[in-house]
């Protein structure tokens, strides 16, 4: 269904007045543009949970390679920090309990460092900026 030009569309007139009508007309077509838009919004809609739904099975495989990558790298910085230790037991600087517990302390003292910058920055997650913009102009 189209719309179509004032050339087109039939001319009835009124018994009233010598003017011409076309509501019948008039209303065909908004009939027709209403259907039009009922199905472009399906369509849009349909295509929002498509995309929704791969847009999850993305988040969920991306989640699965993360996982997978943190394991390995978990075994990667424990092959490092076993080759420390060696490394110090074998140039008789220490011991061999104390190498492994030296190399606990540095794991311990960084784990504490990017503890503290986490902390730091997660003040920012709270947006203060915007709430002490909101509050001041409540008092306002």
């Amino acid at each position: 269904m189209a719309i179509r030009t004032p050339e087109e569309r039939p001319v009835y007139s009124s018994a009233a007045s010598s003017e011409p009508v076309s509501h019948p007309d008039l209303l065909e077509d908004v009939r027709s543009l209403w259907l039009e838009l009922r199905g472009l919004t399906h369509d849009h809609l349909k295509l929002v949970t498509l995309e929704a739904r791969r847009a999850g099975r993305s988040l969920v495989s991306m989640i699965a390679a993360g996982v997978i990558m943190a394991v390995m790298l978990i075994s990667v910085w424990f092959g490092l920090m076993a080759a420390a230790a060696l490394a110090l037991i074998e140039s008789n600087m220490v011991g061999d309990i104390e190498a492994i517990l030296l190399v606990a302390a540095v794991n311990l003292v960084a784990a504490l460092l990017l503890f503290w910058f986490i902390r730091r920055k997660s003040h920012y997650l709270l947006f203060p900026e915007t709430i002490r913009s909101l509050r001041d102009k409540e008092i306002s």
